[in-house]
């Protein structure tokens, strides 16, 4: 059975009213690789796109609900800024981020090593869920969500938003091409430009660093992010699905492998 202990509580300074959580790879019952370890089945797989038998994945989705008050909107997630308003009945919007103010309803997104960023106003009126790949967070999927969530808030007030930052590929494991640290320079304002530097360092290898390769922080580039937003408190971030390979799937350490899902919702 899935338990609170095979569950991620984020530790952020939400009001009480409003509920999150994220899924790591226990407490379902998916076979490898889609489970726990390559030794240990029972893996809680949530997508129904990576090759797992749908059975389990049906299985594993069951006993996640029974931590939710409602079925979450499950997304299509395609790397880009699109926001949709959850609930959204009978349908699987291609999108990469929700939010919601209607009470009971979740907002989900699935990952395995991009980052969840779980969103919501102090006061308590309105949360959000958004899938930060690095083209979707360069893209400005973070800013996108911000709008409408101001859209629907009734404190407009940037310094009474709040974000966790969710389980995602660390700074030490996230290799990427010049082109990626380029794409980022090129979005950032000027004042951006020495932070937004510092989150590429050169590879350590002496073969990938004369390739071209860095290690990318996402939890630092999504703090900038945050930042031109408005948010003034972030928590979470320090994570990583690469080297905790017992806890989370990564698709860059494993190719074929499972997706956790990091949710968030208002209570009655």
């Amino acid at each position: 059975m899935l338990t609170t202990d095979d569950l991620l509580v984020p530790e952020w300074p939400a009001p009480p009213n409003v509920r999150a959580l994220s899924t790591t790879r226990r407490g379902g019952v998916s076979l490898p690789p889609y489970g726990a370890t390559a030794k240990l089945p029972g893996g809680l797989n949530l997508g129904t796109h990576v090759g797992d038998l749908p059975g389990h994945v049906a299985e594993n989705r069951l006993r996640l609900q029974a931590h939710l008050p409602h079925t979450p909107l499950w997304l299509e997630q395609v790397h880009g800024c699109s926001v949709v308003m959850a609930p959204v009945e009978g349908s699987t919007p291609s999108a990469d981020a929700s939010i919601a103010t209607r009470p009971q309803a979740v907002c989900a997104v699935m990952t395995a090593d991009c980052l969840p960023v779980l969103l919501c106003d102090r006061a308590g009126t309105v949360v959000g869920a958004a899938h930060a790949g690095w083209r979707g967070l360069c893209a400005g999927v973070l800013e996108q969500t911000l709008e409408r969530m101001r859209s629907h808030a009734r404190e407009g007030d940037a310094s009474e938003w709040l974000a966790w930052l969710g389980p995602a590929i660390g700074p030490t494991a996230f290799e990427v091409g010049s082109e990626v640290r380029d794409a980022f320079l090129a979005a950032a304002l000027e004042s951006e430009r020495a932070t937004t530097s510092a989150a590429f360092v050169p590879h350590g290898d002496a073969a990938a660093r004369r390739a071209g390769k860095y290690l990318a922080d996402l939890y630092a580039l999504a703090r900038i992010r945050l930042a031109r937003a408005g948010y003034v408190e972030v928590s979470g971030g320090t994570r990583c699905t690469y080297t905790e390979a017992d806890v989370f799937y990564s698709y860059r350490r494993d190719q074929r492998t499972g997706r956790m899902a990091s949710l968030v919702w208002l209570a009655d």
